[in-house]
């Protein structure tokens, strides 16, 4: 870890900017020569972008060994329309057929309950716009947990309001999971959901979920609309309590709605018997939460934060086990490659951001009816992105375009913990990443793995973003997006084993439309129009998930128009091999990928389907069947822990 001050640090880094992208084997400019090119698919000389796999010093050199039977990109109109997945993996010898089981589809009846249908704070369904009772096709993270006997899954539905369904699990000798009886996960108590994204299981066996992309407050404190109290959404949260958005009065939305109750970890923690206790951590701080990782001490949690202009944050929970106190830190990006050069490496500074915090302390403030106003003065900006004396510029997430902030005397605690971007960003750290989403743990090697979705925005140089930053990314521009490695080590300031000090991109998507470098499929590509990215590799990484002992890394696509047919991909870290394992229908995304070692005797890999024909192709449609959502996962395979 660097113990020196941010100034100091910035001296350093400039001293070595451009100049020490080989240090380490950082630069690995060999790549891996292609790795086969998924067959040459794609002709683009079948390169995919991995840039030095064999300098990561992070691999498990006992690894044992896993491969499987790669699938193909669609082509025909059928596969383009499937869920397809790969149909045998290669483990320690031994060739084990696997296949995409589903275990249940959105809107599928279990008694008298329906999968994926949001209910209000009475537990009666919530409508969409034309009355009907509204099923999500957005189920994401889903969780597998063994808890008095019985196997649970709970499954998120990432909507406003949200929701998540605990379902009860059957396992038949050969592995196959069996979904026989689900229920919505009640959260009245602490006033619903909202767009529950991502997630993990902790290493105490509870579900540990997000909410993503919550209201600006600052926004809904000004608003004289109803519909910039809540945003935009397909139901709108407003239907949780009761309202109608369409009726409903700006007063109405403003006393039932207060944006500072979402935004957080989510905690479900599973009785005997399927009983939930829910619980929010609002010491964790807010965030478009993707996902809160635990990792091994059980204390050091990372947090990825997705959007524009958003930050990284780590919480050092007080209490192994407990993450209702703790500290919260956000990092500092000291960039160590060229600027705009590809490949992009840095080192990583923690910036705390205030000091230890209870989450009931921070529950008061909100319940208490704490604003933004009340945290923050406002300035306004000039136009070259400079503030008056006393201000402040920061530029945090995509609504913003730059804001000049004073933090009012005694507000520390509440704009750690309530504006942790704008705080973080107030404070100096980096609020500059796009779209942070997965983030998984290599024990072995004692690297992070964390997925930007784009290289893009802030994370260029003198991006429009950047006004009123400091404009700590310089990274080049790719709109296919990059997986990054970050080592962890020890440090006794933070007090954690796992803090990260260091990234650089270990994976990388292939932009055909490169405005510097253009190179897009021929007409008479089956992959033409329709692909922005190479077939061949990654494309707008989302879900990350680790196969400890086998240096597997499962990367998750959500993709729009990069990648007509999202897929799940394998990647392994030593030998740089990438082998497409599943694709999703048209306009549908990958979510929830995750890797269980061992669930009485098997292990699977967890990946739902969400939206098939959300994003894109929805005039393809041709049954309204097809728009369903898939839970389910690859599998089964033999115990592998």
């Amino acid at each position: 870890m660097i113990k020196h001050s941010i100034e100091s640090l910035l001296v350093a880094a400039a001293l070595v900017a451009g100049g020490c992208a080989g240090e380490d084997g950082k630069d690995g400019t060999n790549g891996t020569n292609g790795t086969n090119g998924m067959n040459g698919e794609d002709g683009t000389n079948g390169t995919n972008g991995t840039n030095g796999t064999n300098g990561t010093n992070g691999t498990d050199a006992s690894a044992r060994v896993l491969s499987f039977t790669p699938v193909s990109a669609p082509v025909t109109d059928a596969d383009k329309r499937a869920v397809i997945a790969t149909p045998e993996a290669f483990l320690d010898g031994q060739t084990v057929a696997m296949t995409y089981k589903t275990e249940a589809r959105s809107g599928a009846m279990f008694g008298a309950n329906v999968f994926g249908k949001i209910v209000d704070q009475n537990g009666n369904a919530v409508h969409a716009a034309d009355g009907s009772d509204f099923v999500s096709p957005s189920n994401d993270f889903s969780s597998i947990l063994d808890v008095g006997n019985q196997l649970y899954e709970i499954t998120h539905f990432e909507t406003q309001p949200g929701g998540m369904y605990i379902s009860n699990l059957s396992q038949d000798a050969a592995g196959m999971l069996t979904m026989t009886a689900t229920k919505p996960v009640d959260f009245s108590s602490v006033h619903g959901l909202w767009n529950p994204c991502a997630g993990s299981v902790t290493p105490w066996n509870t579900h540990l979920g997000s909410e993503e992309y919550p209201q600006d407050a600052r926004q809904t404190e000004t608003a004289t609309t109803v519909a910039n109290v809540t945003g935009s959404s397909n139901t709108n949260m407003l239907r949780y309590f009761g309202l109608d958005p369409a009726t409903a009065t700006v007063a109405q939305a403003k006393a039932a709605f207060k944006p500072y109750y979402y935004g957080f970890p989510v905690e479900v923690v599973v009785g005997n018997g399927g009983t939930t206790t829910v619980k929010k951590h609002y010491a964790m701080g807010r965030h478009a939460v993707e996902l809160a990782y635990v990792m091994p001490d059980r204390k050091t949690v990372y947090i990825t934060d997705d959007g524009t202009n958003d930050s990284l944050q780590m919480f050092i929970a007080k209490t192994a086990g407990d993450l209702s106190e703790g500290r919260l830190y956000a990092a500092r990006w000291f960039q160590t490659s060229a600027t705009g050069a590809p490949h992009g490496t840095a080192d990583l500074f923690w910036v705390e951001l205030g000091t230890n915090a209870k989450s009931s302390d921070v529950e008061a403030l909100v319940t208490g009816g704490i604003t933004f106003s009340q945290i923050f003065d406002t300035a306004t900006m000039a136009a070259d992105g400079s503030c008056p004396a006393g201000f402040t510029g920061v530029n945090v997430d995509a609504s913003i375009s730059g804001e000049c902030l004073s933090l009012r005397t005694g507000m520390e605690l509440a704009a750690s913990r309530l504006e942790s971007r704008r705080y973080a960003a107030y404070l100096g750290a980096t609020t500059e990443f796009r779209k942070l989403e997965g983030i998984t743990y290599n024990a072995a090697g004692h690297r992070l793995y964390v997925a930007f979705s784009e290289l893009n925005n802030g994370t260029k140089n003198a991006d429009a973003r950047d006004k009123g930053g400091p404009n700590h990314m310089r990274l080049a521009e790719n709109k296919c997006g990059a997986v990054f490695e970050l080592t962890v080590a020890h440090d006794s300031v933070i007090g954690s084993d796992f803090v990260a000090t260091d990234a650089r991109a270990l994976l990388e998507g292939i932009w055909l439309n490169d405005p510097a470098n253009p190179n897009p499929y021929p007409a008479n590509s089956p992959y033409a129009g329709k692909n922005e990215c190479s077939v061949s590799a990654i494309a707008n990484p989302d879900n990350l998930s680790f196969v400890p002992g086998y240096n597997m890394l499962l990367v998750g696509e959500d993709s729009g128009s990069e990648h007509q047919n999202d897929a799940v991909w394998a990647y392994n870290t030593e030998t740089g091999s990438l082998d497409r394992i599943m694709t999703t229908p048209y306009g549908a995304e990958t979510t929830g990928v995750y890797f269980y070692p061992n669930v009485r005797g098997h292990a699977y890999i967890k990946a739902q389907v969400q939206h098939p024909f959300g994003e894109s192709d929805q005039g393809s449609m041709m049954d309204p069947s097809e728009l369903r959502s898939y839970t389910g996962y690859i599998g089964p395979l033999p115990s592998m822990q």
